[in-house]
């Protein structure tokens, strides 16, 4: 399992914010400077569209060419490139650092997240202290799990975190199929491709393709 190489997953060489995974020894180390960084960085301002009947928390930076569609709510603090797409119903919390070209569609929730360039959680998805790299796709329905149901400190390859939440890594140009659950501390490498109904868990390596079998029988009606 790789945790500490960032490149395994990202090419972060055209990422603006590159520069938060910069002091990071483990690459789940971004969570614990994501506030920080974005305390520092954040420079509150709106060079997008808010549509009537939306919400844009007084901590947020929405770049040129986003729009934020009617019912969608952006808390903040939170800083959102250019040409995004924050659809209606989505709801975008605290810590969020979304690149360019990103989607956060209906009915999806964002937090403590970091979504590359391309990222894309369009329908119906739960996002939370996670990596999304470059083009990755969430199909619809796609819940990312973030806390142990015993409450208990993330351990991963034997290294504590010192965090009671954390998602998912994906790497770049990964798919996952709809309904897919990742349990918390999963990592995806780049080019995984996740069949639909699948639950994921530890280390995935790059160019898999993740397959779910299943048998149906058909019956007549009697």
């Amino acid at each position: 399992m790789e945790i500490k190489d960032f490149s395994y997953y990202f090419d972060l060489s055209r990422f603006a914010h590159k520069s938060l995974f910069e002091r990071c020894g483990y690459i789940f180390d971004f969570l614990k400077f994501l506030p920080e960084y974005l305390e520092k960085n954040l420079k509150p301002a709106t060079e997008g569209v808010v549509m009537p009947g939306a919400f844009v928390g007084e901590k947020v930076f929405l770049g040129k060419g986003t729009v934020v569609q009617p019912g969608a709510w952006i808390m903040g603090p939170a800083i959102i490139g250019e040409n995004c797409e924050i659809r209606h119903g989505a709801f975008v919390g605290a810590n969020v650092i979304a690149g360019n070209n990103v989607v956060i569609g209906h009915a999806s929730e964002v937090g403590n997240s970091v979504f590359l360039d391309g990222a894309r959680a369009p329908h119906f998805a739960f996002v939370g202290h996670s990596i999304l790299g470059n083009k990755v796709n969430l199909g619809a329905g796609t819940k990312i799990s973030n806390f142990k149901v015993t409450g208990s400190e993330v351990v991963i390859a034997g290294v504590k975190t010192g965090l009671e939440k954390f998602g998912v890594i994906i790497g770049d140009d990964s798919s996952l199929g709809c309904n897919t659950v990742t349990q918390p501390a999963t990592f995806l490498g780049k080019k995984v491709y996740c069949y639909p109904n699948m639950l994921l868990r530890g280390f995935v390596p790059s160019e898999t393709i993740l397959k779910l079998r299943q048998e149906q029988e058909q019956d007549r009606v009697r």
